[in-house]
């Protein structure tokens, strides 16, 4: 039975990529059934609409969601980020974010792969927060972190599973020291974890740490799992530490299997180069391949990373024939 995707093109070069991530999917003999969703920052200029609850509804009958990118320089900063992508977020309970990285230390001498995974729907970006006196010298904006012991327990949880399929080492990053609270929270949710994984080592790293081994000593990660905001900050520079965010892919997860999972390049929707055949593909396909891999199509997603390991060239359409030809074999 094929697996029913659908498919946000979304914005900028979003369409581009997304198109070579299918046409590289389909070169590995996956029967996929793709059904366009029209959503993003230029739908929103058109007619308002971002996410509905109909849409959403029809988005939960499906098997996976390959997004593009969402974006233009038009639409406020926030709009589009909260109305469309934390929304599906939060609705379908993609509860954890996992991106794979292959790290190189200082000199390139030494590569080594490591997986982050971002608890994806509590922390500062459930909206906690208010305003006073907002325009005036005495103005006062506050922002709080939600966490729950639910939330990080099942984020550590899937961190240790996954540890267990790689090198069994998992390190928790956050700020003990400085969020008290918080950061007590996810320290005694994590130890209550790793006490049913004793075959797993574990480690902690402060936060502000953690960015300076990411740049001088990657090796020393298997699994990182942290919360959300630091999630984001993390692996943003992990992407800048394994080639650039213009081939970081990412899985925002539902294991649950409740609703879809949704699957996406970490790059912007770059509006200054659509139509010119310079995005590079290759980070819609990786996550394409992520997308596989959730699916149980192991083998075609393991074809599809090896492709990607390999040096191409050209346009965007050019390096995605290029891979679908590797695939294909």
């Amino acid at each position: 039975m094929a697996h029913r995707i659908a498919v946000i093109g979304g914005d900028g070069i979003g369409p581009e990529v997304t198109a070579e991530a299918l046409k590289v999917v389909r070169a590995a003999g996956v029967d996929i059934d793709t059904t366009d969703f029209d959503l993003g920052g230029a739908r929103y200029l058109r007619d308002g609409e971002i996410l509905s609850d109909g849409v959403l509804d029809q988005l939960r009958g499906f098997d996976c969601i390959l997004l593009g990118a969402v974006g233009t320089p038009e639409v406020p900063p926030g709009v589009i980020e909260r109305g469309l992508l934390l929304k599906m977020r939060f609705e379908l309970d993609l509860y954890i974010n996992q991106r794979p990285f292959i790290g190189t230390a200082p000199g390139g001498s030494v590569r080594h792969d490591f997986v982050v995974i971002r608890e994806n729907t509590e922390g500062p970006y459930v909206g906690e927060g208010g305003v006073l006196r907002k325009g005036t010298v005495h103005e006062v904006a506050t922002q709080g972190s939600v966490n729950t012991w639910m939330g990080a327990e099942r984020a550590c949880r899937y961190a240790f599973e996954l540890a267990m399929t790689r090198r069994k080492h998992v390190t928790l990053v956050h700020k003990t020291n400085v969020l008290t609270f918080a950061g007590d929270l996810w320290q005694r949710a994590f130890d209550a974890v790793a006490a049913g994984y004793p075959e797993v080592t574990t480690a902690y790293n402060h936060v502000d740490a953690a960015c300076i081994y990411f740049v001088q000593d990657p090796q020393r990660y298997d699994v990182i799992v942290t919360d959300n905001l630091f999630g984001d900050i993390l692996t943003d520079l992990g992407g800048a530490v394994s080639g650039g965010v213009g081939l970081a892919s990412s899985a925002n997860l539902n294991p649950a299997r409740t609703g879809p999972s949704m699957f996406e390049p970490v790059h912007g929707s770059a509006p200054d180069i659509v139509g010119t055949g310079k995005a590079n593909p290759t980070a819609a396909i990786l996550s394409a391949a992520l997308m596989l891999d959730f699916l149980g199509e192991n083998a075609a997603a393991e074809r599809i990373r090896a492709a990607c390991a390999e040096a191409v060239t050209g346009s965007t359409s050019e390096i995605g024939s290029q891979i679908a030809a590797r695939v294909a074999g």
